[in-house]
């Protein structure tokens, strides 16, 4: 039972690539695909409560490990449901395309999971090379073929942001003479003072910053948002990040308060991925541009909540990380279903969405609402969480910037808004969303709505996780 996500996950994908080898029609794997995709997050589910160690310690399972796998299940069932038809993708790759899908999921739950350097590194590449196949397997139809340069940026990003992690693990194994990443820590604990310890962290940490899009990993965003299909987009915006803050979250708790430099480089980090992400959203005429860019923004704030090193702290964290990812579903919902033949969403292209589709924009509203911070949805609780979270610990300049970011992302997500709601549609066709679409969009706006008028029962449970890796 404490491998059963995995090795349901596996079997999905051993389903699908049998799928590939013969002639299926898109209906029948698309209702394959879902049909596997649930069985996973009942997986999830089913093993929700198994703790222990597996492979010779290198493998832990805990509730902590549990809760992001069931996120990542969940949040990839629900792209798996608004993205059914997979529109933006060519449809004699449609097998292929849900093969490396499950297996970049397989690589995301391994790595929560993870407590040994190797391992660490095996599933944080099994995650990264499945999405880096999937990026250009946009349809290549008429004129647009960025997918092939966001696909090659994609790629060497990563592997630059590997590179780096890989030459940390190696100086954590030359001071350390171990690869068990508490083993590693606890010796490293009175080394924090040492160029080489605080150099070695920063290098793993920066394999998860390009996860999370922190600066100064953060180069492949726009372009690869942008050139990516809407529902590869929408996986990569969400799905991924959970794992990378559980990642950082376990590693940052080892370190307790002892790292000040590190502290300090990542305010430095948070401060400058607001600010970047921020301003760079205000020009974008792209949607998924924009969202890309506000993204680098919001793992700033989440940045804030982990350098507190205080369960509190990283029980914000993991808090705003989760509402982040329902608010950027419910956005990628809309523009998955307002593209007709999976061409990228321009914001003129929404003018008159509410006459088009009333629950699609009221959908797209409550998600920039409550990315924007504004009450009484979640992204409003998550931050004044991170804030007070951070100015307790006295990160009072931080605190200032991370407000004044706030007030600057307001701006450019209620722009959106005004033009679907404030402009008239100019003959443009209506939107006429599946019954599933319909489904997710309205667990979407209650997960919005719920986890921000009752945050507190959300922030304790997080917390009772957290502790388990303390």
């Amino acid at each position: 039972m404490q491998f059963l996500p995995e090795l349901i996950l596996l079997g999905a994908g051993l389903i699908i690539f049998v799928v590939s080898l013969g002639k299926t029609n898109a209906d029948t794997t698309r209702n394959i695909a879902i049909g596997l995709g649930a069985a996973i997050f009942g997986a999830t589910l089913l093993s929700y409560c198994q703790t222990g160690k597996l492979f010779f310690n290198a493998y832990q399972v805990d509730l902590f490990s549990q809760v992001f796998k069931t996120l990542i299940a969940g949040a990839m069932l629900l792209v798996l449901i608004f993205g059914h038809k997979l529109k933006g993708i060519a449809a004699k790759v449609h097998p292929e395309y849900y093969f490396f899908l499950f297996m970049s999921v397989l690589g995301l739950m391994m790595l929560v999971s993870s407590v040994e350097l190797i391992s660490i590194f095996v599933s944080l590449e099994l995650s990264s090379f499945a999405v880096y196949i999937m990026v250009p397997m946009r349809n290549d139809e008429g004129e647009f073929r960025f997918q092939m340069e966001a696909g090659i940026k994609y790629l060497l990003f990563g592997v630059t942001a590997t590179g780096f992690m890989l030459f940390g693990m190696s100086y954590m194994y030359g001071l350390t003479g171990s690869t068990e990443l508490s083993v590693v820590i606890e010796k490293l604990s009175t080394m924090w003072t040492q160029p080489a310890a605080v150099i070695a962290m920063m290098m793993v940490l920066g394999g998860f910053f390009f996860k999370l899009a922190i600066f100064p990993f953060h180069f492949w965003v726009p372009d690869v948002y942008e050139g990516a299909s809407n529902e590869t987009t929408a996986f990569i915006a969400s799905v991924p990040k959970l794992a990378a803050v559980a990642m950082l979250i376990r590693l940052v708790s080892l370190i307790g308060g002892e790292g000040q430099v590190i502290l300090n480089v990542l305010m430095v980090c948070a401060v400058v991925s607001m600010f970047y992400g921020n301003l760079s959203a205000l020009v974008q005429t792209d949607v998924k541009r924009m969202l890309g860019f506000s993204g680098i923004a919001h793992a700033g704030f989440v940045l804030l909540g982990i350098l507190t090193f205080q369960i509190t702290g990283y029980a914000n964290a993991m808090y705003y990380i989760i509402g982040y990812v329902i608010m950027n579903l419910a956005c990628f919902l809309v523009i998955c279903t307002v593209s007709e033949n999976g061409e990228n969403v321009q914001i003129a292209d929404l003018s008159g969405l509410h006459k088009r589709s009333p629950l699609m924009a009221f959908t797209l509203a409550v998600g920039l609402f409550a990315l924007a911070g504004i009450p009484p949805f979640v992204g409003f609780m998550g931050k004044f969480m991170l804030l007070t979270g951070a100015l307790r610990e006295g990160y009072m300049v931080a605190v200032v910037l991370a407000a004044i970011n706030t007030a600057i992302a307001i701006f450019y997500y209620l722009s959106v808004v005004r033009v679907t709601y404030c402009s008239d549609p100019e003959e443009r066709a209506s939107v006429t969303p599946s019954m599933m679409t319909n489904v997710a969009s309205v667990f979407l706006l209650l997960a919005i709505v719920i986890m921000g008028v009752s945050p507190q029962r959300f922030v304790d449970f997080a917390s009772t996780a957290v502790q388990t890796i303390m």
